[in-house]
């Protein structure tokens, strides 16, 4: 099969030209170590500092620290692990949701073991965090709450500035992962009064191996690893000079004025595939959602066997997310919605990027309308 059409951008993107070219000198000509106080270290250290602003200002974050790390997983662990620690003695209560990436609920599953407490709240049919619960889940004892951004899966965008304000006038912390809607949609830190922030590269056409964590002023913070102080003491090791560099230039040229372009194409891609299969569904919320996601469960079709089927068409797909799409399990996103296992196994996560054509879209219909047809004539249940 010659002929691509790439729809796992939440899983990873291609990196853009651009980044790359941006990447080269750290690697071949400004190779210095960040530390070293001579003249290439200091043009490396140069690199990290510009990178660190450029993103900073993205998220709207005047002020607070903007912690290097390897990327999203990494910043998740940083950010609960090292604020559980840190007010253990006063707060020994986390928080979060149902919906949540694996590294974030295996996390908070770790502090559990090590004698901390947890409770996870729902979400709704769409995918949104249950306020209420929240708000009722919340003690004078909470450390912390994280709750998703931007769902990995479906693409609930959920209300951070509401939930902010609830966390907050309980006197509790709120960390946010926002790898899948960095660039992709409005976050805005200073304004929503945001504690801590994760966000990486890779989902927005930059280098795999890059993170980032925004921490706010004055958040107590237990380092994830020692070392020699980089990163203020936080996350000790040699910066990835290049990897950051490529980081910033993947914020820097994300465009806005790619999103309505990228929902118009996903749109299309939904309403055509619902229509000539009856009885699919779109998983997540029709609008607040991210403008690349589509979600879709086709009933008695195995999800597995449709992207193997595309595969072989060219069309790559997910059947959820990426970093747990090799266990037979159902879904914890779609059950947490409400979906029986059953009806979680016939779902394809389809995700666009700003190199997603419209021509390729149509072949994608076709080819997801056929595979889907040719499954179903095979299905004991049809």
């Amino acid at each position: 099969m010659d002929r691509t059409v790439y729809l796992d951008n939440a899983a990873t993107t291609k990196v853009d030209p651009k980044v790359i070219a941006a990447m080269q000198p750290y690697h071949s000509e400004s190779y210095g170590n960040a530390s070293s106080l001579h003249r290439l270290g200091r043009q490396a250290k140069k690199a990290v500092e510009e990178s660190r602003q450029a993103i900073s200002s993205k998220l709207n974050a005047a002020s607070g620290r903007l912690i290097f790390t390897s990327g999203g997983t990494e910043s998740n662990n940083l950010a609960i692990k090292g604020v559980a620690l840190a007010k253990r003695k006063e707060q020994d209560h986390i928080i979060t949701t149902s919906t949540e990436h694996d590294c974030v609920l295996n996390s908070i599953g770790w502090l559990e073991k090590n004698g901390f407490k947890k409770t996870i709240v729902g979400v709704d049919r769409e995918g949104f965090v249950d306020l209420s619960q929240l708000e009722d889940a919340l003690t004078e004892k909470t450390a912390l709450v994280s709750i998703i951004h931007g769902n990995n899966e479906v693409g609930t965008i959920n209300r951070l500035k509401e939930v902010a304000k609830i966390v907050h006038s309980k006197g509790a912390l709120l960390h946010t992962d926002a790898c899948q809607s960095f660039t992709k949609t409005e976050l805005d830190i200073d304004g929503w009064g945001l504690d801590l922030v994760t966000v990486n590269a890779h989902k927005i056409h930059g280098p795999k191996g890059v993170g980032a964590l925004y921490v706010a002023d004055n958040i107590p913070l237990q380092p994830g690893q020692h070392g020699g102080g980089h990163e203020w003491a936080m996350r000790s090791g040699t910066e990835n000079v290049p990897c950051i560099a490529g980081f910033a230039k993947a914020v820097s040229i994300s465009d806005v004025s790619d999103i309505p372009k990228i929902e118009a194409l996903r749109d299309r891609l939904i309403s055509e595939i619902l229509e000539a299969n009856p009885g699919s569904w779109l998983n997540g919320p029709k609008k607040e959602r991210l403008c690349n996601n589509a979600n879709i469960s086709f009933p008695h079709i195995e999800g597995e066997g449709m992207l193997l089927y595309l595969d072989q068409k060219g069309v790559l797909v997910s059947t959820g997310s990426a970093c747990s799409s090799h266990t037979l399990e159902p879904s914890h996103v779609l059950t947490s919605m409400g979906l029986p296992p059953e009806e979680c196994h016939g779902a394809i996560r389809f995700s666009l990027s700003r190199y997603t054509t419209a021509e390729e879209i149509d072949y994608a219909i076709a080819s997801v309308n056929e595979v889907a047809e040719r499954l179903r004539k095979m299905s004991p249940y049809d």
